[in-house]
């Protein structure tokens, strides 16, 4: 199959699809009421706490205005404990498509997706469980994250359209961008975010594998019940 290169984009894209789910919620107060101000047509996608959380920020009637549940714009509830929330067609056709791709927009068309602008993603704290004296090898693998990963990587992937958000520190440069330009983003900003983002997945990554390279089979298995042969 041959790789799909891109030849047309925009300088600066609009905000106006933002997915959001974050372990760090530091800042939250003050960059999901930002984005409502400096984007008035923005609408936020969330999951669990995150969307709890941004909900109680911006009140009643701006979340009923701005804000939508992941699970209700998927048509698709969370799994027990919350292991999958965003892994869904709709969400990775919007992190993905381009916007000068005839076939893209046909897809977001048919599935009635849009096309996500920002991702505003923090993963699950990993290395604090993990630096945590006598953590179990069964508390690390439950603080693995698999969603957020995949969002990051497919926002960052697709900077071309995509701002791809990890740090509470960028909160404030970025809303100011947002503000002098109308609501959008520069093509420089969502290649620094790409930038960023990769070398965080990067991290975490090496993290989890660091972990367990020093986790022998006999502690690994000392905290299961295990059934059958082994």
């Amino acid at each position: 199959m041959a790789l799909n290169v891109v030849r047309e984009i925009d300088g600066g894209v609009a905000v106006r699809h933002v997915l959001m789910s974050v372990s760090d919620k530091t800042g939250l107060d003050v960059f999901a009421p930002g984005l409502v101000e400096a984007c008035p047509g923005v609408t936020m996608y969330s999951t669990g706490g995150t969307y709890t959380a941004i909900r109680d920020l911006l009140g009643p009637e701006l979340a009923r205005r701005h804000l939508v549940a992941v699970s209700d714009y998927t048509g698709q509830p969370e799994m027990q404990g919350g292991l999958v929330k965003t892994l869904d067609f709709k969400i990775y056709l919007g992190l993905l498509s381009e916007t000068y791709n005839d076939a893209h927009q046909r897809d977001l068309a048919r599935t009635q997706a849009v096309p996500i602008d920002m991702v505003v993603v923090n993963l699950y704290p990993f290395q604090k469980t993990v630096a945590r004296e006598g953590v179990t090898p069964e508390v690390a693998r439950a603080n693995i994250d698999i969603g957020g990963p995949c969002m990051v990587r497919a926002s960052a992937k697709n900077y071309l359209r995509v701002a791809s958000v990890t740090d509470p520190a960028d909160y404030g440069a970025l809303l100011d961008e947002l503000r002098g330009g109308g609501g959008s983003l520069g093509f420089g900003t969502r290649l620094a975010l790409m930038k960023k983002a990769f070398a965080h997945t990067a991290r975490y990554d090496a993290a989890i594998a660091d972990f367990f390279a020093n986790v022998p089979e006999g502690r690994a298995r000392s905290t299961y019940e295990v059934h059958g042969p082994s």
